[in-house]
């Protein structure tokens, strides 16, 4: 049982003793955040296009020094944008990607999924020795055709990707390839860059990357606003 009063859930409650100096506005928080990460970090060696990308995907990680292993494709703003904005949907390899993509800030009401938890996935996954996270990749089937993927957990979906759009499979017109990890991660990122199908791309060398990065990255190409 809840012990907040029943006031409505929240009438009698009062806050805290203001105990610490900071900042408690969340657009001055965005403000001063975007504004500190231009100063700190270096953005000339990225398409011009790209540096609200990069400024996000620093804002959802920390690390300032995230741009100097960050490869993006030079038409990857423009394909992404152009898909999202004619209703293409967001293709995730993880819940955690999906969740990190803010639905707002989306300009055609795209469809965002995540199809781990298709039926079809632990049946795919044991016949083919894959992870359900690749196996899910096939699930996508024709969605794939023009669609914004975005995968920021796990490199066998990266993998599983390149090898279908090898095979034949529809083209996205964007893919997102940030998936992070000690094993498999570095280098199915660099397959990206290297063997990529001539999709346009977004990634991060080495072994960074997570579900954060791909949402904020996400939410950067859907809106070009920082804030």
């Amino acid at each position: 049982m809840s012990d907040v009063p029943a006031d409505h859930g929240y009438g009698a409650l009062r806050p805290p003793t203001r105990r610490h100096d900071y900042v408690t506005s969340g657009d001055e928080i965005y403000r001063r955040s975007f504004a500190t990460i231009r100063a700190e970090t270096d953005l000339s060696g990225l398409p011009e296009d790209a540096r609200t990308v990069a400024v996000r995907m620093v804002h959802a990680c920390g690390q300032t020094d995230l741009p100097r292993d960050l490869r993006i494709h030079p038409d990857l703003v423009g394909a992404a944008r152009s898909a999202l904005r004619a209703g293409a949907p967001v293709l995730t390899d993880a819940h955690m990607v999906a969740a990190g993509v803010t639905r707002r800030r989306l300009p055609a009401g795209n469809e965002v999924l995540c199809l781990l938890d298709d039926p079809a996935v632990p049946e795919l996954a044991r016949r083919w020795g894959t992870t359900r996270s690749a196996a899910a990749v096939s699930v996508w089937g024709d969605r794939l055709a023009g669609a914004v993927v975005a995968i920021g957990n796990a490199p066998t979906a990266l993998f599983h990707l390149l090898e279908l759009l090898a095979d034949g499979a529809p083209r996205p017109a964007a893919v997102i390839g940030v998936p992070v990890g000690f094993i498999g991660a570095a280098e199915s990122k660099q397959a990206l860059v290297e063997d990529g199908a001539g999709v346009p791309y977004l990634t991060v060398l080495g072994r960074r990357g997570g579900s954060a990065m791909a949402g904020s990255a996400v939410n950067a190409l859907a809106r070009e606003e920082e804030l």
